[in-house]
C-alpha cells in the first residue's frame, strides 16, 4: 500500500510539471507574437496541439502537398506548350511542290516573251517620266473695250517636254484699233525644281510701233500656298534696261464648272525709256477678274472687267490722248489641247 501511494504521488507530480511547462511555452509564444506584431509584421499563427497535428505527420503532409502542387503546375505548363505547338502547326501548313498553282494555268496559253501581245526582244513599256509630251495652252484670247479704244489680246504658249523639263514658245500680242501695239515672243527652257515650282530661262523678242527690243529672262513659276498661281520674271535688256513682271491669279470655283478668276499684273522698270514711254519704278498695275464657264475642261468662254492704272514716271510720259486710269470690259475664250 505504501508502494502504491508513492507511485500515485510521483505520477501526480509529473503531470503537474508537464502542465506548467506547456503553460510557460504558450505564454512565451504569445509574448513573442505580441512583440513581433509591434514591429509591423504579420501576427504569428496559433500553433496546433500535438493531438490535432503531430510534428512528423504535419511535416509529411507538407511534403505531400508541395509535391502535389509541383505536379499540378508541371501538368498545366505541359498542356499550354502542347496547345501552342498545335496552333503553330495549324497556322503554317506545308505544301508540297507538286501542289503549287501553275503560273500559266490562267493565261490562255500565253507566256512571257511569246504570243500575240509579247514585246519585241529588248523592248519594254516606257514610263511617263521617260516620255515626251506636247501641248498648246491659250490663257487669253479676248476682245477688250474701253471708253475710246477697241483691242484684241492674245496670250498663250506651246510646249514640248517631259515631267521635269519643257521647251516653250510663248507669245503675247495686243492689237489696238486694227494696228499692232506690241508683240512679245519668248523662247524658254523650263525645269522643275520642286513639286510646285519651275524655274525658267530664256530670251524675248519685243516688237512694237515705237521700237524693237531684245531681252534675256529668268523667272519662277508655280503654285504658292493657298493655291495662288504666281509667275514672276526678271528681264534684262539692251542699254541697261530691266523689267520686273509679276502676275498672280486664283481660281475660285463657284461650281465644278463656273469659275471666278481674280488676276493681278504688275510691271516695274529699272530705267526710264522715253522712246517706249516707260518710266523707272512702278509703271503699270492691272487688276480685275474673269468669270468663265467650262463646258469642257479644255474649252471655256469667259467675260470680265479689268482696271488699268499708270504710275510714276510712266504716267508723266503718256500722250495727251492717253489716260492714267482706264476700265476695260472684256469677253474671250480659254482653251488648251
Amino acid at each position: 500500500m505504501k508502494y502504491s501511494l508513492v507511485v500515485s504521488l510521483g505520477v501526480s507530480l509529473a503531470l503537474q510539471a508537464n502542465a506548467v511547462a506547456q503553460t510557460h511555452d504558450h505564454s512565451a509564444q504569445e509574448e513573442a507574437a505580441a512583440q513581433h506584431s509591434q514591429h509591423g509584421s504579420a501576427p504569428a499563427a496559433t500553433p496546433a496541439s500535438a493531438a490535432q497535428m503531430p510534428g512528423h505527420q504535419a511535416h509529411g503532409d507538407h511534403n505531400a502537398a508541395s509535391h502535389d502542387n509541383v505536379t499540378a503546375e508541371a501538368g498545366t505548363i505541359d498542356h499550354e506548350a502542347m496547345q501552342m505547338n498545335m496552333n503553330m502547326d495549324m497556322a503554317m501548313p506545308v505544301q508540297q511542290p507538286g501542289s503549287l498553282r501553275d503560273p500559266h494555268a490562267y493565261s490562255d496559253g500565253f507566256e512571257r516573251g511569246s504570243g500575240e501581245y509579247a514585246l519585241a526582244n529588248g523592248s519594254r513599256f516606257s514610263l511617263a517620266d521617260e516620255t515626251y509630251f506636247s501641248g498648246l495652252w491659250v490663257d487669253r484670247f479676248e476682245y477688250v473695250e474701253s471708253h475710246d479704244t477697241d483691242a484684241t489680246e492674245f496670250e498663250g504658249y506651246a510646249w514640248i517636254g517631259d515631267s521635269y523639263t519643257r521647251y516653250m514658245l510663248r507669245s503675247e500680242v495686243e492689237i489696238i484699233n486694227d494696228s499692232l501695239e506690241v508683240a512679245e515672243i519668248d523662247l524658254l527652257y523650263s525645269r522643275a525644281i520642286s513639286p510646285f515650282w519651275d524655274i525658267r530661262l530664256g530670251v524675248r523678242r519685243e516688237v512694237s510701233e515705237e521700237d524693237d527690243r531684245n531681252w534675256a529672262s529668268i523667272g519662277l513659276v508655280g503654285l504658292a500656298p493657298y493655291w495662288f498661281e504666281v509667275d514672276a520674271s526678271l528681264f534684262l535688256g539692251e542699254n541697261g534696261n530691266s523689267l520686273l513682271d509679276i502676275e498672280a491669279e486664283y481660281d475660285l470655283l463657284v461650281t465644278q464648272r463656273l469659275v471666278i478668276q481674280p488676276r493681278l499684273d504688275v510691271h516695274a522698270y529699272g530705267k526710264t525709256d522715253e522712246v517706249m514711254r516707260q518710266g523707272a519704278g512702278l509703271s503699270t498695275v492691272k487688276a480685275g477678274f474673269r468669270m468663265r464657264y467650262e463646258f469642257d475642261r479644255q474649252l471655256a468662254p469667259y467675260f470680265g472687267v479689268e482696271r488699268v492704272v499708270k504710275y510714276g514716271r510712266t504716267a508723266d510720259l503718256l500722250l495727251p490722248d492717253e489716260n492714267r486710269e482706264d476700265t476695260h470690259w472684256l469677253v474671250g475664250l480659254k482653251f488648251w489641247f
